[in-house]
């Protein structure tokens, strides 16, 4: 479905009962699509083995082939193709086994799980087309974990904390998980949720689950209105026992799927269709979340035996598991509440020059619509204040650690080509993580727009020493500001070119598209609907 940087071809297995291979054919038939992946971290391996498992016993062995009967698989043995050749006996030093495996990021450094919505990657383009095109019902991603030592061989994730579509998340919580859960308590291999220590490494501080930011795929799976399930097994258990979890898991899954085929297709029919409903945009949409930390309810966690010592080496705690089985109970911290919450409008608006965010839009399959003359429309944008960077690259980007702005409404020109995003599409919640920039993955907050907060031109200080004496003269209440901020800025006062431009920024010669957000926001139907009408000419 795709070439790797290095050239070499991502496999993508379809099987189907009936021999169907074209999305078209398989979503008239009435079968669900299954996509499962594997390989995203080459080193986590389960999840390919017990894929390979589960074929060959639906299509050679034939033990399993019911699983067939309403559900088309589509498998990606290994998504990671570049970091699969890159094998080793040293690339996981946390896991137990197999004896060798590929590494976790791609042959460009780039880690594919934090890649999904500002989609850098080439692998990434690939996958969003195949994606796009197949629109799966369910999402598998499988994983190996560490950071602690439990009894559990098997955690999962499933995005039912708040920020994907009500029926789905209803769907998910009560029935898919309650019947998973039931068949592998039946097994070996009972599961508990994916979670994390409050405090990084310490098991006394607590449990806590929180909202997937969608630059992970079951975060971005939850933007489309897909269902997913995070596997994570863990990786000081035996890469066997791993591989046997894995497998039970996707069979049970399979096995409810087949079961609850009719239903899953109309509660994702209908979230499709809510999504991209006036109603829809009604309420204030949440964009990022905060994780719990009052709100916990008391839970058993089967883990182990271990000892807190302050370590001689480093002066931190070292915490030492032991091999005895302990069932502990614990606070479970799994409420997170909304952090930012926005208005939506009826659409986005991007001037073309913006070419990048407009082909990212269009690989996430978001339909675009085209100004084919200048139009002047009021908007409703963003005036941005105080952004700071993160100083060490992260993801081969800077991304931003503070933003700050102030909503304001202008008039503005934009030239023919400029893109309209109408929020009237399944799409809605990826535009808007996408364009709002205190979305936690924004494409402000990756950088995308980073040259709006770059000045390009400048007063000289000879020129400027001149005119900031007859500012001050005719303007009292600016002198005011200026000694305040003299008085209250030890930096500023001390230079004069920081002094100056304070003077130039002033003036009617200072850049008055710096710090703006170039997207603007459309409330009104009828002004869209104008253009929209224009564009179709």
């Amino acid at each position: 479905f795709g070439t790797s940087p290095q050239g070499r071809e991502m496999p993508l297995l379809i099987i189907d009962k009936n021999g169907n291979f074209a999305p078209e054919i398989v979503r008239a038939s009435g079968n669900i699509v299954l996509l499962i992946e594997a390989g995203i971290h080459p080193g986590e391996a389960d999840g390919t083995d017990a894929v390979l498992m589960l074929m060959r016993d639906m299509i050679i062995k034939k033990k399993l082939f019911h699983l067939l009967d309403h559900v088309t698989f589509l498998f990606i043995p290994a998504f990671n193709v570049d970091g699969l050749a890159r094998f080793g006996p040293y690339n996981r030093i946390n896991q137990n086994g197999p004896k060798e495996m590929g590494w976790r990021a791609t042959a460009q450094n780039l880690n594919l799980n934090r890649d999904f919505l500002k989609a850098d990657a080439p692998e990434m383009h690939a996958w969003l087309k195949l994606f796009n095109r197949w629109l799966p019902d369910f999402f598998v991603d499988c994983h190996t974990t560490d950071g602690a030592d439990y009894q559990y061989v098997l955690t999962y994730m499933l995005e039912i904390f708040g920020n994907m579509d009500a029926d789905l998340t209803t769907w998910q919580r009560d029935v898919y998980l309650p019947y998973v859960k039931s068949e592998m308590d039946n097994t070996e291999y009972p599961v508990f949720q994916y979670v994390t220590f409050r405090r990084w490494h310490d098991p006394r501080s607590g449990l806590i689950s929180g909202v997937s930011p969608p630059r992970l795929s079951h975060g971005y799976s939850a933007l489309q209105n897909r269902p997913s399930l995070l596997i994570e097994t863990h990786s000081l258990k035996p890469h066997r026992i791993r591989v046997e979890a894995t497998y039970y898991m996707l069979q049970y899954t399979a096995e409810l799927l087949n079961k609850e085929y009719k239903t899953v297709k109309q509660l994702i029919s209908t979230a499709d269709t809510f999504a991209a409903s006036k109603k829809f945009r009604e309420k204030p949409f949440p964009v990022s979340f905060r994780r719990s930390s009052g709100d916990s309810v008391m839970v058993e966690f089967k883990g182990v035996e271990y000892t807190a010592e302050r370590s001689d080496l480093t002066g931190g705690y070292w915490f030492k598991y032991s091999d005895r089985p302990k069932t502990y109970v614990l606070p479970w911290f799994n409420k997170p509440e909304p952090e930012m919450k926005v208005k939506l409008p009826e659409a986005y608006i991007i001037p073309p020059e913006w070419t990048e965010v407009i082909e990212r839009l269009k690989m996430h399959g978001i339909k675009l619509d085209y100004l084919m003359e200048p139009a002047e429309i009021s908007v409703e944008t963003y005036l941005f204040k105080n952004p700071k960077w993160r100083q060490a690259p992260y993801e081969s980007r800077h991304p931003m650690t503070n933003i700050e702005y102030e909503v304001i409404n202008e008039k503005r020109i934009y030239p023919k080509g400029s893109v309209l995003v109408d929020m009237n599409q399944r799409s809605a919640r990826v535009i808007a993580h996408i364009l709002e920039p205190k979305a936690k993955d924004s494409y402000a907050y990756w950088g995308f727009f980073d040259v709006i907060f770059e000045q390009k031109e400048y007063g000289e200080t000879y020129v400027m020493e001149g005119i900031a004496r007859e500012m001050l003269e005719k303007d009292k209440a600016l002198k005011r500001e200026f000694e305040r901020k003299k008085a209250e800025d030890k930096n500023f006062a001390g230079s004069q070119w920081d002094m100056m431009n304070w003077f130039y920024s002033k003036t009617q010669y200072w850049d008055q598209k710096k710090d703006k957000y170039p997207v603007g926001k459309i409330y009104e139907r009828k002004v869209l609907e104008k253009f929209l009408k224009i564009s179709d000419q």
